[in-house]
């Protein structure tokens, strides 16, 4: 099995982006984060991946949105992630 690809979107000053990236830290996850605090283009590739993202973090695991923080923390909670992180 491959390691999936986790890319996350960020603001700075973003308690539940902390949130995220800690449970993805602990896990050994590795991924990729695209700051998005000023706009910019990856502002808008996170809207056109998921037209309902007004909030962040956004989370993508294998090109499949998570939602955010709270979504990562209960598919944590009911055992649903670490097939999906490949752990």
């Amino acid at each position: 099995m491959s390691t999936p690809r986790v890319e996350i979107y960020t603001k700075a000053y973003c308690g539940y982006c902390h949130r995220a990236k800690a449970l993805l830290d602990r896990k050994g996850v590795a991924y990729e984060e695209y700051d998005i605090t000023m706009g910019g283009p990856k502002r808008q590739e996170m809207i056109e991946r998921n037209p309902d993202a007004r909030t962040v973090p956004q989370i993508f695991i294998d090109d499949e949105s998570i939602g955010g923080s709270d979504e990562l923390a209960a598919l944590d909670a009911a055992g649903k992630l670490d097939p999906k992180l490949g752990l």
